[in-house]
């Protein structure tokens, strides 16, 4: 869709019942900051402008939004209208249609978004809200009507007992003519219970001028809830979560228990994929067609081949290519690859290294900044000691080694093509290919050593 609009995202708010220093809308939804879900909504509107509007300190909200918004800051906190106006500057060059919406409300969805402006547009509207009929109206705008059109918003701390009884509200989401921002807004007055200036008065002054006023009553009140407290937006997770999960099933993807199982909203999924309870998808992840990921597993900014299988362990900026295996209990941390046909086994960890395809770390082993090619079987208690207290140094393993049990590998280090370590080795200079390596101290035996022991702690007795 394309269209001569421009949008306005309301985030200046403080948040006061988060209870915390974060701005509000930067509280995260599954990773994601809350706000970013409502731009995404709007983005699918394909704006010709996008401005969001915030408070003095917006550093941080500088940090997380996307490309091609613009900050709008509004110097002290007098309400929408005020919020508004301070977009004005903007749209001097600008011909078109306005649409506001508040940045606490991620489970808006860009249907909805369409289907306002759709109806404001084939209506010729000068303006159009989005109302809903949500099953406690308390704290929100009721929305007045005479004759089955829409006369006026009124405020909770403004409303009469006569108008609190009205269950349709106001969700704070407005599409306008620019003109009649331009021509209205400066006739907002703060005399209202708050101090503030309201962007619903706007409503009101249109039609007493005669302007035509347009609603669209959402069909699910949930998408325009706010997200005010901790308690809202672990709701608010709920339902995104719920929606994401569910698109994976209609799409081909098997999830065992949707209850117990996180996926991110930029997670993209295979078809046969399988997702086994508490396991948490994160961040930028891909899994491949066929790959079994679960029980317990937590990956972010992964890349999962085909047919791949990771049970209990954590992964994050890695690629595992298809048929691996990884797990239970491994821990792969940034710039890992795992080849075709690999195995990462139990209580391994390792970072920043390339396993070779069909090549086995079994269990117990540390592999760190390490190469190792094809067909390489490292054995239990294997580690590379690539720091020696300044700089990190590589190991090399060529294809088809093996490494014995518990060797240290001695950075830098090179392990030449099929040879072999001897078990408990400390090796600290390169092996040729084919050669066998081992280093160990002379093994001495004392005879009767143990009863001599036994019998010196009796005789010093307790």
């Amino acid at each position: 869709m394309s269209s001569n609009l421009a949008v306005i995202v309301l985030a200046a708010g403080k948040g006061k019942r988060m209870k915390s220093a974060l701005p509000k809308v930067l509280h995260p939804l599954l990773g994601e900051p809350q706000v970013n879900y409502v731009i995404k909504a709007v983005s699918a509107l394909k704006p010709k402008l996008l401005l969001v509007v915030v408070g003095k300190k917006f550093d941080e909200l500088r940090e997380v939004l996307p490309e091609g918004v613009k900050l709008v800051i509004q110097p002290q906190p007098l309400g929408t209208g005020n919020a508004v106006s301070c977009c004005l500057p903007e749209l001097v060059d600008f011909s078109g249609e306005v649409m506001v919406v508040n940045g606490d409300t991620p489970l808006i969805r860009s249907e909805t978004l369409i289907s306002l402006f759709d109806t404001h547009l084939k209506q010729g509207n000068e303006a159009t809200l989005l109302t809903a009929f949500p099953p406690d109206s308390t704290g929100y705008g009721r929305i007045i009507r005479k004759g089955g059109q829409v006369v006026k918003i009124v405020e909770e701390k403004d409303a009469l007992p006569e108008e609190k009884k009205i269950s349709e509200v106001n969700t704070g989401f407005y599409i306008f003519r620019k003109r009649a921002l331009f021509n209205y807004l400066n006739r907002i007055k703060k005399t209202n219970q708050a101090g503030e200036y309201y962007l619903t008065d706007l409503i009101g002054l249109l039609v007493a001028d005669g302007f035509k006023v347009g609603a669209l009553v959402a069909e699910d009140w949930r998408e325009t809830a706010n997200v005010n407290s901790r308690r809202d937006l672990i709701e608010a997770q709920k339902i995104i979560q719920e929606r994401i999960n569910f698109f994976w099933l209609d799409n081909g993807v098997t999830i065992v228990n949707p209850d117990l199982t996180y996926i991110g909203p930029e997670v993209k999924l295979a078809r046969d994929v399988t997702i086994l309870p508490l396991s948490f998808l994160k961040g930028k992840t891909r899994v491949g067609e066929g790959s079994v990921i679960g029980p317990s597993v937590e990956l972010k900014d992964c890349q999962i081949g085909k047919r791949v299988c990771i049970s209990y362990s954590w992964g994050e900026d890695a690629v595992i290519k298809d048929e691996a295996q990884v797990g239970p209990f491994a821990r792969l941390r940034g710039g890992t690859f795992i080849g075709k046909k690999a195995r990462v086994g139990t209580f391994v960890e390792i970072k920043k290294s390339k396993i070779g395809k069909e090549s086995k770390v079994p269990h117990l082993s540390y592999l760190g900044d390490a190469t190792v090619g094809d067909k390489v079987n490292i054995g239990a208690g294997t580690i590379t000691c690539n720091f020696d207290g300044k700089e990190k140094h590589p190991t090399f393993i060529e294809d088809e080694a093996f490494v014995g049990s518990d060797t240290m590998l001695i950075a830098p280090i090179k392990i030449g093509k099929g040879s072999i370590t001897g078990a408990g080795s400390v090796l600290t200079r390169d092996v040729p290919a084919g050669s066998l390596a081992i280093e160990r101290s002379e093994q001495k035996i004392i005879k009767d050593w143990a009863k001599r022991r036994k019998r010196d702690s009796k005789k010093g007795g307790d």
